[in-house]
């Protein structure tokens, strides 16, 4: 069971999650809790780094966020002694969650169980601070935004766990945000694959690490609300059934910015240099767009996450020591709206509906990125809202669909079998 910030944000809502486990203990289950730091204190602790110095050392940051979850483990711990529940706190590095050692956007590299076992064994309840690791050397490592998810989903793949609960402050995963789009309805289940589609789009639900984690350990994760009992979304893996949806939901990355690299050295090698450097930073870089200019030059472009943009104008500046004549331009108010679906894979017709919801909106699309499935616009920032209720409407995915059927193979009478045969 994992509960997030707001599940946790205070005395009362501790008390409320720790209720839950003992229920869950009730029933005759072992439990391991995974939480997450209280409320805001993350951003908090973020913002108090940033008025030390406007460039902390990410070895030290870790260090810092760490200490949030730290405060939440023991504060469950104590709530469930005081409701005669054995129970016991531990940190990454007292149960052996080993990374690698790039701090800030750790790895988790493997997961001792014995002592979780050993825990369990003995009648306690195991409490885990998410978000964090170690590494070989003891270092402390974060894993970057949505971590508490990815320890919840290694940590049940590593001690085998039958049921794996990710308790939130929403019902579940949704069509489109419901935020933005008032009809946007929770889907009952959803495939791996397009939940880590709809993830690293914009769906704030579960980190799309998670998901890959899940699916490579075949973990179903049920994301479910921590104010009431009703059941939430199971991630799976995918069925024929949810082959036979074409579009199952929409979604609206909003804080994106444009990074163009002009004059660039038209010859191979050049983008690997690159993508390279960007990668050894740490730096996620989406829709990438190569365009000859002239004699043996070209423009590169790609999007970014708006809060790595500092980081790449770093980066890029370092590179173009050696490459004088080329520059950068950056710009700042992107979104990106994306429809998810498993039955793009053989239904025609989902780009033309989709562009032509966008044209009648009259949001002008900046590019296009396609996958198997899904489809994926850069737009201007001020029309996302917009622009993800349209296309949730296109694809009237407010309304329960039921699948399209497959078409009925025909039968063969006796007689015409006979017939045959003679």
């Amino acid at each position: 069971m994992k509960f997030g910030g707001t599940s946790v944000s205070d005395a009362e809502k501790i008390r409320s999650a720790a209720r839950r486990v003992v229920q869950a203990r009730n029933r005759g289950r072992q439990v391991v809790v995974v939480v997450s730091a209280m409320g805001d204190t993350t951003d908090r602790l973020v913002h108090l780094a940033g008025q030390i110095t406007r460039r902390p050392p990410k070895r030290e940051m870790d260090q810092l966020l760490a200490t949030g979850e730290q405060i939440t483990i023991s504060l469950i711990a104590m709530m469930l002694e005081s409701m005669k529940t054995p129970a016991i706190s531990f940190t990454a590095g007292q149960i052996k969650i080993i990374t690698d050692d790039v701090h800030t956007q750790a790895r988790i590299r493997h997961i001792n169980a014995h002592r979780i076992h050993g825990e369990l064994d003995a009648g306690r309840v195991v409490i885990i601070a998410g978000f964090q690791g170690v590494t070989e050397d003891g270092e402390v490592t974060t894993l970057g935004r949505g971590g508490s998810n990815l320890t919840l989903v290694a940590v049940a793949a590593a001690i085998g766990a039958k049921v794996c609960e990710n308790y939130t402050d929403v019902d579940g995963v949704y069509t489109a945000d419901p935020n933005i789009v008032p009809n946007a309805r929770k889907i009952a289940r959803v495939s791996y694959d397009e939940m880590m589609e709809m993830s690293s789009l914009g769906a704030s639900v579960l980190h799309n690490r998670a998901v890959g984690f899940a699916k490579k350990y075949s973990v179903p994760v049920h994301v479910r609300s921590s104010l009431h009992n009703r059941k939430g979304t199971m991630i799976v893996k995918e069925t024929e059934e949810m082959e036979r949806i074409v579009v199952s939901s929409a979604a609206l990355k909003k804080n994106l910015a444009s990074v163009s690299l002009r004059n660039v050295p038209d010859r191979p090698g050049v983008a690997a240099g690159i993508f390279h450097a960007i990668a050894a930073a740490n730096i996620i870089v989406d829709d990438i767009i190569q365009i000859e200019t002239g004699p043996k030059l070209a423009t590169i472009s790609f999007t970014v996450d708006l809060h790595t943009l500092p980081e790449v104008r770093r980066v890029c500046r370092k590179l173009f020591r050696q490459m004088k004549s080329t520059t950068i331009e950056c710009e700042k108010n992107l979104a990106k709206v994306s429809v998810i679906g498993l039955g793009m894979r053989v239904h025609t017709g989902v780009a033309e509906k989709m562009f032509a919801a966008l044209a009648e909106g009259s949001i002008n699309i900046r590019n296009i990125t396609t996958s198997e499935i899904k489809i994926s616009c850069i737009i201007d920032k001020l029309d996302g809202p917009k622009a993800l209720r349209l296309v949730h409407d296109a694809f009237d995915l407010g309304r329960k669909k039921k699948p399209i059927a497959k078409t009925p193979k025909k039968k063969t009478s006796k007689k015409k079998i006979a017939s045959k045969k003679k």
